[in-house]
């Protein structure tokens, strides 16, 4: 597992990222808004490795809250990796996160789980 606990801007976002059977799980823990928004984006669709898979699961246990920039984030990685003939699957969002991503829609437009396993498995 690699860890990115100096995110620059987002000093309130940390992010992990493990391979589980070709599949990039990408942790993510603290707030994603506008000043994450930058870290987030890159974590979820890395410009400079072609090497990463395009199948991505972002795990969002521990992510306390979530404005748009979080979900404008969310909806052009998952375009980008649809693009790319990959997916973006959403893991573990907790109640408040949650509400969000059904109040603006984006539980019919990117696959949600309510945990990590289960969305590797979908």
């Amino acid at each position: 597992m690699t860890s990115n606990d100096n995110t620059g801007q987002a000093e309130r976002l940390s992010v992990a990222h493990r391979m589980v059977d070709g599949i990039r799980v990408v942790t993510l823990r603290g707030e994603i808004d506008h000043n994450a928004k930058d870290t987030l984006a890159h974590v979820l669709t890395p410009q400079d490795d072609a090497t990463l898979p395009r199948r991505v699961v972002a795990d969002l246990t521990g992510v306390s809250f979530m404005d748009s920039s979080g979900i404008n984030a969310f909806i052009l990685a998952h375009q980008h990796l649809t693009s790319q003939q990959g997916w973006l699957r959403i893991a573990g969002a907790q109640e408040a996160v949650q509400r969000v991503l059904h109040l603006i829609g984006v539980d019919t437009v990117i696959d949600c789980h309510p945990t990590v396993e289960q969305a590797l498995n979908a």
